[in-house]
Formats: structure tokens, C-alpha cells, sequence
């Protein structure tokens, strides 16, 4: 009789400690993996386009609102390859081609000394989004629709100069 006491009393310790374990961590089995959602970790927006990666893209408008910086960098995982960026720049259509070499990484306005991709009246304000359309040599583009934000802060020296118009 002692053993079947002892028998009982393990096997409900064994339920006991099976429910609990279902009923903590069962979610996990029903709930997705927050962490295999992309997204982008800064200010800015990012895609990949063929073996291009573009990161962190961002405009920074200037005092007068009548000009954007684009502020980004790109990287090359394939072979050489050109990068075209489209934007809408003073009612036109304004094309910027780049060459990238394999394993490089080309910056765009990320220091006031820097090359910089200047969008003319943009009919967008801070805190809009600026439409950029980015293309990898044969690949597919895509659009990306880049935040727009004031010179403040970490961006205060990397919006273009307030005399364009």
C-alpha cells in the first residue's frame, strides 16, 4: 500500500508539473516569432534590390523646405553593377546612376562633405514621405517610400543649403 502511495503521489507530481509546463510555454507553439519580422532599426527606410542592399535611406529637408538631401548608403553583394535612384526633383523625373564594385558600399550625404542626391521642390514636408524609386541593373526595383525629417539633431549638418530653389 506504501508503494502505491508513492506511485500516485509521483505520478501527480508528474501531471502537476506537465500542466504547468503546457500551460506557460504553450502560447510559444500558436504565437509567431516576433524577430523574424523585417524591419528597419533607424530613422530610415531599407530593401534589397537584386544584390544591392540599400540602407537606412532618409531625406533631410532643409530651413526652407525647398530642398531635400537624401541621405543613404548602398551595398554591393553581387558583382559590379550600376544602381539607378529616381526621384521627383522640381516636377521632373531626376535619374542618378552610380557604379558600384562588388563588396562596396557607396554613401550618400552621410557627412556634411559628402556626396549628396539633392531633391528640388519636393512637395513633401517634414515628417511626409518622399517617394524614391531604386533599381539594380536588370533587377526588379522597387519604391520606397522615405521618411522625411528636419535638420535637427544627428542630421543638423546634412540638409542641403537653404539657397536652392
Amino acid at each position: 500500500m506504501i508503494t502505491r502511495s508513492r506511485a500516485a503521489r509521483a505520478a501527480a507530481t508528474v501531471v502537476l508539473a506537465a500542466s504547468i509546463a503546457v500551460g506557460t510555454t504553450g502560447c510559444v507553439f500558436i504565437t509567431p516569432t516576433a524577430t523574424l519580422n523585417y524591419y528597419d532599426p533607424s530613422d530610415g527606410v531599407g530593401a534589397t534590390v537584386g544584390d544591392v542592399r540599400v540602407l537606412n535611406m532618409v531625406g533631410i529637408i532643409n530651413e526652407d523646405g525647398h530642398a531635400i538631401s537624401l541621405v543613404t548608403a548602398i551595398h554591393n553583394n553581387g558583382r559590379i553593377t550600376n544602381v539607378t535612384i529616381q526621384v521627383d526633383s522640381d516636377g521632373e523625373k531626376q535619374t542618378i546612376t552610380q557604379p558600384v564594385r562588388s563588396g562596396e558600399t557607396v554613401e550618400f550625404g552621410s557627412t556634411p562633405d559628402a556626396e549628396q542626391i539633392v531633391v528640388l521642390n519636393p512637395d513633401v514636408a517634414a515628417g511626409g514621405l518622399l517617394p524614391v524609386y531604386v533599381q539594380q541593373g536588370d533587377a526588379e526595383g522597387k519604391l520606397l517610400l522615405v521618411p522625411v525629417l528636419e535638420a535637427t539633431g544627428e542630421y543638423s549638418e546634412l540638409a542641403p543649403p537653404a539657397v536652392l530653389r
